[in-house]
């Protein structure tokens, strides 16, 4: 095949590809995990590798594409909620607890959930700590409702070994501000950016790996059950946060924003069949900015133009997703154990 007819076929497949989505829609296909807690934290290594989190101090992990799954038994969790966990591989996971005080905690595994390692306890008894994410295996940060009018992010370098305060540069809270902590995708990292969505529907950003922070308001309404519940980005311009009224599943209106600028700036879009607690990208695609899923417990949405128009998933609904970087398939994780997969 000469050059030209190489550039053509791919310049064809690019064009194609959003209407061969809508033509053949993702579907959800169940698998069974042994477990009824409900699950809120969900982190896919691979399409083999994925380990998800929830009530009872609840941690599973699959290294088969979800065909059998391994229940982990935290020491001195099983009354935990584990709202949030991040693996690094198939031995190695973070998982972060809620709570007010002391019940806000991270451990580690380094063996595939043989043990555990309690990596940091909340000692602020009136920071409760929502989510955390991983830029790579050693450098991860954690957000905490803020205190005293002043948001709260821990972060490490170590792998986890320490932790400690993002100490200056965040911007000061607004009265009630913190995070709805219902997925585990409350905050986004690409490179040396990162971006902490909170419950005031105002984004928090840095450029510069945490030495500095500014926030930034967002069209998203914000309310006592409502606001911005996630954040995603596909690289260090697109991104996209979903929320609404937890209260008000089918409510649909004014619950999406994407910006292309980094986060400067919002736009709003119309689409999504409810409210969402949980939005990522499909990057395995010809197009990793355009392909976008989102899932709520009333049910999911996709887009294949990042995020300006939306179609239905049929299924069940879940409150958290995770899709591994590079790949096209897609994990949720929901109530009573219910974790699904969808391939584009």
């Amino acid at each position: 095949m000469t050059r030209r007819l190489v550039a053509g076929a791919i310049l064809f497949a690019l064009v194609a590809f959003p209407e061969l989505v809508r033509s053949q829609p993702p579907a959800w296909t169940p698998v069974q995990t042994g477990v009824t807690a409900r699950l809120r934290g969900l982190s896919a290594i691979s399409p083999r590798v994925v380990w998800a989190s929830g009530t009872s101090g609840t941690v599973i992990h699959t290294e088969d594409g979800g065909i059998t799954w391994i229940r982990s038994t935290v020491p001195g969790a099983e009354a935990l909620d584990f709202r949030d966990i991040d693996a690094v591989d198939a031995r190695t996971a973070y998982v972060l607890s809620i709570g007010d005080g002391d019940a806000s905690r991270i451990y580690k595994t380094s063996d595939a959930g043989k043990t555990w390692a309690l990596q940091f306890r909340n000692d602020n008894a009136r920071a409760f700590f929502d989510a955390m994410a991983f830029r790579d295996a050693r450098t991860g940060i954690a957000m905490s409702d803020a205190v005293d009018g002043k948001l709260i992010a821990i972060r490490t370098s170590d792998g986890g070994a320490h932790w400690s305060m993002v100490a200056s540069g965040l911007p000061p809270a607004v009265e009630g501000e913190g995070a709805f902590a219902a997925s585990g995708t409350n905050i986004a990292i690409s490179g040396d950016r990162m971006w902490m969505a909170t419950s005031k529907s105002r984004v928090i950003r840095t450029t510069n790996n945490g030495r500095s922070w500014t926030a930034v308001t967002t069209p998203i309404p914000a309310g006592e059950t409502s606001g911005i519940f996630s954040i995603a980005f596909a690289d260090p311009a697109h991104g996209i946060v979903v929320g609404g009224d937890y209260k008000v599943e089918t409510a649909a209106v004014d619950n999406a924003a994407v910006t292309s600028d980094g986060g400067l700036t919002w736009t709003l879009v119309k689409g999504l069949g409810g409210f969402r607690s949980a939005v990522g990208y499909v990057q395995g695609m010809p197009d990793a900015k355009g392909v976008v899923i989102a899932v709520g417990p009333n049910g999911s949405d996709y887009s294949t133009d990042g995020g300006r128009t939306w179609s239905p998933i049929n299924g069940p609904g879940f409150h958290t997703l995770s899709i591994a970087r590079g790949t096209r398939v897609v994990w949720a994780a929901g109530e009573k154990g219910s974790i699904a997969k969808a391939t584009f």
